[in-house]
């Protein structure tokens, strides 16, 4: 499996949050911490396949609130960025993605729950 890296997180921050938002890492709030968390997540099995990898980059950078503005774009995104490092294209309603990912910024899904969503809305790309 690819993963993102810290850099990358932050590119796709800097490429999501428009000019008259509020910019930058919120105070106290650590990105590799974020990500800290994912690799705990592989490092104890729980991570099986490109789907769980790339809801649970959704869910803790939404959740983890790192930047100041744009955290739940910059979740998708990653997301999706993940999905397409691993060959994985989707396919889905875009008000419906949104419901998924604002739940998971307030705590009321978990990642199964999303991954299991990204399966369900799956194209496999040929290498």
């Amino acid at each position: 499996m690819r993963f993102l890296t810290a850099d990358q997180v932050i590119s796709i921050h800097e490429s999501v949050i428009l000019p008259n938002e509020l910019q930058g890492m919120a105070h106290n709030k650590s990105i590799e911490a974020v990500l800290g968390r994912i690799e705990n997540r592989l490092a104890y099995g729980l991570i099986g396949d490109a789907f769980d990898l790339a809801a649970s980059y959704a869910c803790y950078i939404a959740v983890g609130h790192c930047f100041h503005d744009a955290n739940k774009r910059t979740a998708h995104t990653s997301m999706q960025f993940v999905l397409a490092l691993n060959g994985i294209s989707i396919q889905y309603d875009v008000a419906q993605m949104g419901e998924k990912i604002i739940a998971a910024a307030q705590g009321l899904i978990e990642e199964d729950e999303l991954a299991n969503y990204l399966r369900s809305s799956t194209t496999v790309l040929a290498n």
